[in-house]
């Protein structure tokens, strides 16, 4: 409880005694290139054979031959994007960008540069953590919506180079009873998993106590404590808007 206590007060913390509205567009545009573009490369790569193997097992476990085989790009684009672009995507920018910031303010902590911030009477919250809050809130839905045609890209290509269903049936089954909410539900979902990730990573680093061990230990939770956070906000966003 002592920990959610400090959490909540941290978040408080990020709307107190802000910088300039000029310093903030200049902070947020470098994380967002440093948040953003870093991660195209790995989130590419994660899509593509996330997609390929979805539509391989999709079609690997659909045995009856009365199921047309359309139903495989129906599955693998109803997945993708409401679950595996979001979430998956999630946990890899977890892994990537929640351990780097965490690392990033545990080295300023333990070197104090963040005790000298708050010398100078700078909000070392809002100026070191609200741009990297906004950032993630900006780029991450943009990985997500790029994670999800490359899921399905991948899906396609699998058909192409494979023989378990045909090009035109897998895009057959992509056109089919398409419905654009869940569009909106990956969006959610992604914004809020951007909030979880880098406010959680940002706390764990902030409060590192001790040396270079407390900072790779600092890391460790804060990947540890997103991934969870990542979980039961998908459980409980999925209970609120799929009902």
């Amino acid at each position: 409880m002592r920990r959610i206590g400090q959490y909540i007060i941290f978040l408080g913390a990020l709307f107190r005694n802000p910088e300039s509205f000029r310093t903030y567009v200049r902070l947020v545009f470098d994380e967002c290139v440093y948040i953003g573009w870093n991660s195209i490369l790995l989130v590419t790569l994660t899509s593509i054979f996330i997609g390929a193997v979805m539509t391989l097992q999709t079609a690997y476990n659909i045995v009856s031959p009365f199921i047309p085989k359309s139903v495989i790009g129906l599955i693998v684009r109803e997945t993708t994007i409401s679950e595996l672009a979001p979430t998956i995507t999630a946990i890899v920018f977890a892994g990537k960008i929640g351990s780097s910031i965490a690392g990033n303010l545990g080295t300023m902590r333990i070197t104090e540069q963040i005790d000298a911030l708050e010398v100078m009477g700078i909000n070392s919250v809002s100026y070191l953590v609200l741009p990297k809050i906004v950032a993630s809130i900006i780029t991450y839905p943009l990985l997500v919506i790029l994670a999800a045609f490359l899921g399905i890209f991948g899906g396609y290509l699998a058909a192409e180079f494979t023989s378990v269903v045909s090009p035109a049936d897998f895009v057959q089954g992509l056109k089919t009873m398409f419905d654009p909410y869940i569009i909106a539900f990956a969006l959610i979902k992604s914004v809020v998993f951007a909030f979880a990730i880098s406010s959680i990573s940002a706390y764990m680093g902030f409060y590192t106590k001790g040396g270079a061990l407390e900072v790779g230990q600092a890391s460790t939770k804060a990947v540890t404590m997103s991934c969870i956070a990542i979980l039961m906000c998908d459980f409980i966003l999925a209970k609120l808007l799929l009902n």
